[in-house]
Formats: C-alpha cells, structure tokens, sequence
C-alpha cells in the first residue's frame, strides 16, 4: 500500500486527494485513452527527469494527442518531488472528453507516492500475454498509455496463484517484460535482456542498469529469447523506477539464487541515481 503525499497537481493547481477528480467523460477514464510517466526521485530530486519527459512528450505524440508544455510539467513534477523527498512521482496526461477532438479539456495530473518497502526477492510466473505486440507494431506501440488493464490482470492471476507478479510471454514463446518492469538476466559474465524492437518499453531503469553493467565489465545482449533462456541463466533480475534493481528468487516453479552480480548491479545502479540526484 502506497499513499499520496501532499496535494495533487491538476493542470499545475493544487488539491487534496480527497477532492482531486477527472470528468468522468474523460477518454483517459472512459477508454483509458491518454499516458503517464512514474519518476523515482532520491531526497527530492529527480533522476532523468529529462529523459522521462522526452518519453512523455513521445507518447503522447504517438498517440496523437496535443504537444505537452514540457518546461511547465518539470515545474510540477519538481514541485512534487521536493514535497515528496523518497518518493515516486506519477505524471498522467488524458485524452480529453472528445476522442474525435482530442485535447479538448484534457488535463495533465502530477501527484507523489510514497515508495513500497523493497521486498527480498520477486517470484514470478510466466504467463501468455496475446494482446502484447511482441515484434508486431501497431499505432500505439512503443507509447506508455494508461491502458494497462490486460497487464494488471495478468499480475492479478499470478498473485492468486501464489506468485509476486507475472512475466509475460509472446504468442511465439519470447520473453517480454513484466507488467510493470523490465526482466534481464546473467549468463556466463553477461547480461542477457528483451531488445526494444520487440516492442517492451523503453525503460529509463533498463537504460540505466545497461550503462551501470557495461561499467563493470559485462557484456549486454538484447535479442529475442525463449523461456529457457531464462531458465537456465545464473540469476535472474528485474527493474523498474519504482523496485529499481532487484533479485528474481523464482521463475514458476523454478528457483533461482539472489547471485552477487545481479547484488552489485543493485548497488551499482542506486549509487549511480543517488549520484545524478545530488549533482
């Protein structure tokens, strides 16, 4: 459980969370048509703001929505990660009340969560994700869009299966990403993740962990890759802005050690992040 901290910021005003709202005509609401970005921010500062915001401004373009005023969103996300010191940061922008105008009365929200206590390792299972692209491109892909219901329910059925979260798996049997984070995975002094052009997100966090292993030798291979692949790494890894770099402990009913590469990339990447944030 997570809780807001401090006011909302609807369109750069500040309200409680209690009387923050959304028209209910919103397309964002209704047809959860619009984007959003999630920012960690360490002492108040964020990391890669700017590329967070070059990635907003992307998907909103891809979705043929209104140029976003980019200098004020840093404003109010700024604004919100000072309020919220460790925290994390959630940007989302709506499509507005008319899918055949839209913008019109669109609204760009800005709020801070307070960050969910890291948890030792993450238990994942696999599970078919038909609605990803996986290498098929359509309109929206590549775009970070509000709609994420086929991924929270594939998260929800692998909780109640006694899992931490799911890992989606393409109709052909290429590993794709989580519902939320991005998977890698250590094999013979090398990292091993999904390639962008499978139509996985193209994570800030990923980035970052790719820089921090190529710093300390390793070598990093995007491809695409079967389930057995991962199965038959050395240790395996998830990442996100909001779990940053932790340990996947099992793949369904395989168990996988928490090894010291994937240890060290975790330290790795929080010094590089607390490093950026206070320069």
């Amino acid at each position: 459980m997570v809780d807001v901290i401090g006011d909302i910021l609807i369109d750069g005003k500040p309200a409680p969370p209690e009387q923050a709202a959304v028209s209910v005509r919103d397309i964002g609401f209704q047809r959860g048509y619009g984007c959003f970005e999630a920012l960690r921010c360490y002492r108040g500062a964020v990391f890669r703001l700017g590329a967070h915001l070059d990635r907003l401004a992307a998907s909103a373009a891809t979705m043929g929505l209104p140029s976003i005023d980019v200098a004020a969103v840093a404003e109010w996300i700024t604004d919100r990660a000072e309020q919220g010191g460790d925290c994390v940061v959630r940007v989302f922008v709506t499509g507005g009340v008319d899918p055949t105008d839209l913008g019109r009365e669109a609204c760009i929200v800005v709020l801070a969560e307070s960050v969910p206590p890291p948890g030792a390792g993450l238990r994942i299972q696999p599970r078919s994700a038909p609605w990803h692209s996986c290498g098929e491109w359509s309109e929206l892909t590549g775009a970070k869009t509000l709609s994420y219901g086929p991924n929270l329910a594939a998260s929800l059925a692998a909780r109640r299966a006694g899992y931490d979260d799911a890992l989606l798996i393409g109709r052909d049997g290429t590993v794709l990403e989580g519902p939320t984070f991005g998977i890698a995975w250590v094999r013979a002094e090398a990292l091993e993740t999904p390639a962008l052009d499978l139509g996985i997100l193209a994570s800030i966090t990923r980035q970052a962990l790719i820089e921090v292993a190529k710093s300390h030798g390793l070598a990093v291979r995007e491809g695409g890759f079967p389930l057995e692949r991962v199965l038959t790494a050395d240790e395996v890894l998830a990442m996100s802005t909001v779990k940053e770099v932790v340990p996947v402990t099992g793949v369904g009913t395989h168990e996988v050690a928490a090894g010291p590469v994937t240890l060290a990339l975790a330290e790795a990447f929080r010094r590089l992040a607390e490093r950026e944030c206070v320069s």
